[in-house]
């Protein structure tokens, strides 16, 4: 599977010569070498003319296959090219993902089968690609599998078609990285090869042994459908990029349980260690409509014995999958192993439910002895509680940092265009900038999900809005330039006056239902907006919404509206957010990162995140501004704002032998062959 030649590059010298140069002294034909000479200059000259129109033409019309144009990749919009604005094929709304048994990963829209589609042209579709996420040169792309820090490189494989932006044919990408930002492409991991993974290398993770060794646990769905799972490993674990992977000749290692249905057992964690020295892991599964996840435990990862019961199960949950299991610490901002346990321990349980595409999770106490898990409050237990992300997260996957102590958390960002536009522009969905996640010891119920450092290497200038005094009712832009790679960091206060006195209402708030941020309130909604275009048409609120109930009880939600975000009528269009816990003396506080069609918010120290995927077609580029609002009836809010440019990643494509004939493309052309006949033609003109 893997290229026998990695990062072997295009050798000039290797290139056939092509011009004998003529010998010095007199014409062989007899005739006046001057005369010749002048002939010769003629016809070079001429040559060189046409040479150099070609060069021009290669340059503007040549495309590098399988590369991303550095300087065209976020074209300003008065340098853009003449946009292409011919309709796409209009594609009729199909199922993909359900019918061979995962979840829907179709984007269906409000109407999409009599929704026209928006004329989207190039330049639009160009802007929409991030600078500084992860994500395939071109195609599908969905949940992370097996991260794993290993031998000095962080290891990120993924669920990805080769063929189509649009779900089918999974095999696993492979990409590695120093930092978790800048990455580097490698050949594909694992394809569909085995009867046993024909129709799909599904979800898996990664664990790595005690003598430093990796095994790759994986689910299948073989010949007929059926989901199993198997075993693989590096076939040479010297080898730091982990290049080629061997399938254990023992496939499967593990099929469906008598009682779990032949689509409804998939996604095994990483393995963790037990005090009788076996190793433990968990697979999501369904029974009727309860969620659960199924207990294993093995000694060498190829024979396994089913525990008795289950790890949890919560009843009208449905389908468990990309089920995580890992432990927090109660009393240190450090993360754990997978195999810790302990009296300052907490052990989350996280669901991916295949009923509506979110990721719940719940902190809870373990017991290694029954291998069962009891959440800690029912109420908020696994899928009907807390959720990761109330935006676009799903699938996600948490791994053990070794190299820094800390618990790494990758999400899955689909789409939320039309599938025709994502055909159009050639590729489909993002991964989230990894988060570390820790337990939140003020309010012991919530995650601290925050961005990993190593995005702060990539900011660029930086300005300060200090004490801005945002009125009732007002909006106030923010002059920091081009808007569409921002690191923004915001407190807000309120008026406590005002609070205190503003009366109590029984008019009960959801970020959902409650009308957005076009809804007055008297203590909100208030905060940022994000890709708007100069005369706000186009706008995506992130906010606060402060609701003064019965008794005086001040309760904060934090939410994103979208239905402004876009002209567009083919995207989704949705306002989300949730009850955020705010604790005495807290101030409201939200981070937020702005790449292109992406924007993550991260609100009181990532108590509570919202992921948005935006498309708008006049806040693009040049175009795209950012404001701070208050839209709040009674109370005037004191914003202290600090806002970075961020750079862009850098993300290398690979190219598989790159000294054959196919990659001799106008960049090939251009460095060795245009240099060439250049220096000949001056050798002789001169």
């Amino acid at each position: 599977m893997a290229d026998p030649r990695p990062f072997l590059p295009s050798d000039p010298n290797t290139l056939p010569c092509t011009y004998t140069p003529l010998p010095n002294g007199a014409n062989p034909d007899g005739g006046a070498p001057e005369t010749r000479k002048r002939h010769l200059k003629e016809l070079l000259a001429i040559f060189s003319g046409l040479l150099m129109v070609s060069l021009l033409v290669v340059i503007i019309s040549g495309k590098e296959p399988n590369s991303h144009n550095a300087s065209n990749k976020h074209e300003p919009l008065f340098l853009a090219k003449q946009p292409h604005t011919a309709r796409p094929e209009k594609l009729r709304p199909v199922s993909r993902g359900v019918p061979a048994g995962v979840s829907e990963k179709m984007n269906r829209l409000a109407g999409d089968v009599d929704t026209p589609v928006f004329p989207w042209n190039n330049s639009m579709l160009s802007w929409q690609r991030t600078a500084f996420h992860f994500q395939p040169e071109k195609n599908w792309m969905n949940d992370p599998n097996g991260p794993l820090f290993y031998k000095g490189w962080y290891h990120f494989f993924y669920q990805y078609n080769p063929n189509k932006a649009v779900w089918g044919d999974i095999v696993w990408g492979h990409a590695v990285s120093k930092d978790l930002i800048h990455w580097l492409h490698l050949p594909l991991a694992m394809v569909a090869d085995q009867w046993y993974d024909i129709n799909g290398v599904w979800t898996g993770s990664a664990t790595i042994l005690p003598d430093g060794k990796i095994v790759m646990l994986y689910t299948g769905s073989t010949n007929e459908s059926v989901q199993v799972q198997n075993l693989a490993y590096p076939a040479d674990h010297s080898d730091p990029l982990l290049l080629n992977w061997v399938k254990y000749s023992g496939n499967p290692v593990l099929v469906p349980p008598p009682g779990i249905g032949y689509k409804d057992f998939r996604d095994p964690t990483t393995a963790w260690f037990t005090s009788e020295g076996k190793w433990r892991i968990t697979i999501g599964s369904k029974l009727n409509k309860t969620g659960i996840s199924l207990v294993y435990d093995t000694k060498d990862f190829k024979t396994y014995e089913l525990l008795n019961g289950v790890l949890h199960a919560v009843p009208g949950t449905g389908m468990w999958e990309c089920v995580d299991f890992y432990p927090v610490s109660k009393t240190s901002d450090k993360g754990l192993d997978t195999s810790v346990n302990g009296p300052d321990v907490k052990h989350v349980v996280k669901a991916s439910l295949d009923d509506d595409r979110n990721d719940y999770y719940a902190f809870g106490t373990y017991d290694e002895k029954t291998g069962k898990w009891v959440p800690d409050n029912e109420k908020i237990d696994v899928g009907i509680g807390i959720r990761y992300d109330y935006g676009k997260f799903y699938a996600s996957k948490t791994f053990y940092d070794q190299n820094k102590g800390r618990r790494v958390l990758w999400g899955w960002i689909g789409e939320s265009d039309s599938e025709s536009a994502d055909v159009q522009k050639g590729w489909a969905s993002l991964q989230g900038i990894p988060r570390t996640v820790l337990f939140d010891q003020k309010t012991g119920s919530n995650l601290l999900q925050w961005p990993v450092e190593e995005i702060e290497k990539l900011r660029l200038s930086s300005k300060d809005f200090n004490k801005v005094e945002v009125k009732a009712g007002s909006v106030v832009p923010l002059q920091v330039g081009t808007a569409t790679q921002l690191d923004i960091i915001a407190e807000f206060e309120l008026d406590n006056k005002v609070l205190e006195s503003v009366a109590e209402s029984n008019e009960a708030f959801s970020c959902n239902t409650s009308g957005g941020a076009a809804k007055r309130g008297a203590l909100g909604p208030f905060g940022l907006l994000v890709l708007a275009d100069e005369s706000l048409s186009e706008q995506t609120p992130v906010y606060f919404y402060v609701a003064k109930g019965p008794g005086g009880i001040v309760d904060t939600f934090f939410c994103a509206d979208q239905t402004r975000s876009s002209v567009a009528n083919d995207v989704r269009k949705v306002i989300t957010g949730s009850y955020i816990p705010v604790l005495k003396d807290e101030k409201l506080s939200v981070r937020i990162l702005v790449d292109h069609s992406i924007v993550e918010s991260f609100a009181q120290g990532g108590r509570t995140t919202i992921t948005n995927r935006i498309y708008p077609t006049k806040a693009i580029y040049g175009a795209a501004r950012l404001f701070v609002f208050n839209n709040a009836t009674e109370t005037s809010v004191t914003a202290s704002i600090k806002v970075w440019q961020l750079n862009s990643a850098f993300i290398r494509p690979y190219h598989q032998d790159e000294s054959s004939l196919a990659s001799f493309n106008h960049v090939t052309f251009i460095k060795f062959i245009a240099p060439f006949f250049i220096f000949l033609t001056l050798f002789f003109v001169r």
